[in-house]
C-alpha cells in the first residue's frame, strides 16, 4: 500500500491572491514521479470562464479531467441563467463533485464577481476554504513564508503580481518538485488574462 501510495506522490506550487481590484492566480510548470521529473511544461493553471480560474496540484490525469468537467458545467450554467458562476458557487460546485469520489488533487478555484475578488482551497475530500490567498503543493511552505510577509490589504495589481512572481520563484528555487518556469493570469472586472512570458521574465527582474 506503501509502494502504491508512493507512486501518486506529485509536487508542485500554486497560488491565488487577492488585491483591490481582482485576484492573481500562479502556478509552476513541473511534474515529477518521486525524484524523477517527468515534465518540465505542464499546466497546472486552467481559465474556466471569463471570470474563474482552476489551479491543480496532484495527479495530472484528475486534474485534466477535473478541469474539463467544470469548464464544460460552468458553460453550461451560464447558457441556462443568462449569467456568470460566482467564485462561491463554482468553489461549491469543486467540492462537491470531489466529495463524490476520490481525486488525488489539491486544488484553487479563483476569480471575480460581484462580490469582489475570492480564493477557494479546495481539498481531495471535498472541503472548501475561501481565504485573501492560499497557496498549494509542496511548494507551499516556502510561498507562505513569502506570502505572509509580503500580502497586505488592497494591495494593487503590479503588488499583487509582483508578490505572486517572488512566491513562486521561492518555491521553485527551494522545492524540489516546483519550478520550470511558471504561468501567471489576473482576473478583474475585464476578465481573464494570462501574461506572456516577456511580462513574467520582467516580473522576475
Amino acid at each position: 500500500m506503501e509502494a502504491m501510495a508512493e507512486q501518486f506522490k506529485t509536487g508542485t506550487s500554486t497560488l491565488g491572491i487577492c488585491y483591490k481590484d481582482g485576484v492573481v492566480v500562479g502556478a509552476d510548470h513541473r511534474a515529477t514521479m518521486g525524484h524523477f521529473i517527468a515534465n518540465k511544461s505542464v499546466q497546472k493553471l486552467f481559465k474556466i470562464a471569463d471570470n474563474l480560474a482552476l489551479t491543480t496540484a496532484g495527479l495530472v490525469g484528475h486534474a485534466q479531467s477535473l478541469s474539463r468537467m467544470l469548464a464544460a458545467e460552468v458553460s453550461l450554467f451560464e447558457l441556462k441563467r443568462g449569467q456568470k458562476m460566482s467564485v462561491t458557487a463554482a468553489a461549491t460546485l469543486t467540492a462537491n463533485i470531489l466529495g463524490g469520489r476520490p481525486f488525488w488533487v489539491q486544488l484553487l478555484i479563483v476569480g471575480m464577481d460581484e462580490e469582489g475578488p475570492n480564493v477557494y482551497s479546495i481539498d481531495s475530500a471535498g472541503g472548501s476554504i475561501p481565504d485573501d490567498y492560499c497557496a498549494t503543493g509542496s511548494g507551499s511552505p516556502y510561498m507562505y513564508g513569502v506570502l505572509e510577509d509580503g500580502f497586505k490589504k488592497g494591495m494593487t495589481e503590479k503588488e499583487a503580481l509582483n508578490l505572486a512572481a517572488r512566491s513562486l520563484s521561492a518555491s521553485g528555487q527551494r522545492d524540489a518538485a516546483s519550478g520550470n518556469g511558471m504561468d501567471l493570469a489576473v482576473i478583474d472586472k475585464d476578465g481573464f488574462r494570462q501574461l506572456t512570458d516577456a511580462e513574467v521574465k520582467s516580473l522576475l527582474k
